[in-house]
């Protein structure tokens, strides 16, 4: 099977695993649909079971976050190891940066066929002005870490907003200098043309 059919006959899902996520993003729905309006983050941690029969239909498993950050759910490391064995593909998009060191080894260990993608929305010191609790540096070294480990280079998204847009040619060579694949992300979350996160250039 060539690329072109792979791709188009792939069976793929998205999915939140969880509902934990210690950011406080100001333009995600965690924050605009319901923890500014004082309501308790919807769903559950899946449990390995309700994972491992989804895994039985599915040839790749994307873990975006959309309201959770995956590396939150109290058993990711099993849940990747399960997908490694089974030989179903995964991509795990990570922005929360609480979890240990060795606690990303052992999810890298885990799979090392996993595909990963780390928000860091700016250069690693300047980040947390938009992803609120998050810790750039330690993210971006732990990033770099990954590639001892994994074997798929990471990826660094990278969200253009006001405050990193001027940063973005040192961020480019950054990601060149240790070997990092570099997504640059346009976002259309504006509160309107006075949003203070809207990039100038826009």
């Amino acid at each position: 099977m060539n690329e072109i059919d792979s791709f188009l006959n792939r069976k793929a899902i998205n999915i939140d695993i969880s509902f934990r996520c210690p950011l406080e993003c100001p333009r995600c729905a965690r924050q605009t649909l319901y923890r500014n309006l004082n309501k308790k983050v919807p769903g559950k941690d899946m449990t390995l079971d309700e994972i491992d029969k989804l895994s039985n239909h599915f040839n790749l498993i994307n873990f975006s976050g959309q309201l959770s950050d995956p590396v939150q759910h109290p058993q990711f490391p099993k849940i990747l190891e399960m997908l490694y064995k089974k030989k179903v593909s995964c991509d795990v998009r990570n922005a929360a940066s609480s979890k240990s060191l060795e606690y990303y080894i052992k999810c890298f260990r885990a799979n090392p066929n996993a595909r990963w993608t780390f928000g860091i929305d700016g250069l690693p010191e300047e980040s947390c002005l938009y992803r609120i609790n998050q810790d750039g540096v330690k993210l971006f070294n732990i990033m770099c870490e990954s590639k001892k480990y994994l074997n798929t280079t990471p990826t660094w998204q990278y969200i253009l907003f006001s405050y990193n847009e001027k940063s973005l040619t040192l961020a480019k060579e950054l990601a060149i200098k240790n070997n990092l694949k570099f997504m640059l992300i346009h976002s259309e979350r504006w509160q309107g043309k006075d949003d203070p996160y809207r990039p100038k250039s826009l």
